[in-house]
């Protein structure tokens, strides 16, 4: 039973939109907006919960939603989406490149952002194989930036600057 005293369907466990509601209540706007991609990209946010979390939700929340998708691979890169919206930028998320594949985030037409966590990036198979690509993504006239999980975590202001010079740079 979570403090709040939402409704709770069978067996009291609460529906999917008061448990994101809470996480908004209780973690803040960036969690939320996180969850609520997960929750999406998963196939779990139906309609009707939907309908009900456009209810519990203040304002603010209500605007993220209409920023929510369904194609980020992971929280970090819903993260750095959310927290690029008020610059403008068009982003584009698990865009395929020629001789490069799939890629977190394109901005603009040519700056890709790759989001590695653990997970996909470590060990030095890993390390050769995304230069390999960043390698290659060079030639085709793409610009990468590769940041991990500590940087987008725990040194957002260089991530936002380092992205936002090369944005001005190509432009």
């Amino acid at each position: 039973m979570h403090w709040d005293g939402g409704a709770r369907r069978g067996f009291g466990i609460p529906s999917l939109a008061i448990i994101l509601w809470q996480i908004r209540r209780c973690r803040g706007l960036e969690s939320f907006f996180v969850a609520l991609e997960s929750a999406l990209r998963q196939g779990m946010l139906r309609s009707d919960d939907r309908s009900e979390l456009v209810g519990l939700l203040d304002h603010e929340a209500q605007s993220v939603l209409a920023l929510a998708r369904t194609d980020a691979d992971s929280g970090l890169e819903s993260l750095v989406r959310f927290r690029l919206r008020g610059h403008g930028l068009r982003i584009r998320t698990q865009v395929s490149v020629v001789a490069v594949g799939r890629v977190d985030l394109m901005i603009g037409g040519n700056l890709i952002v790759e989001v590695d966590g653990r997970e996909n990036h470590e060990g030095p198979s890993h390390r050769h194989r995304d230069l390999v690509r960043d390698a290659n993504a060079a030639v085709w006239g793409h610009r990468t930036l590769r940041f991990d999980y500590a940087m987008i975590i725990h040194d957002w202001d260089l991530v936002e600057r380092a992205i936002l010079a090369a944005v001005a740079e190509s432009s």
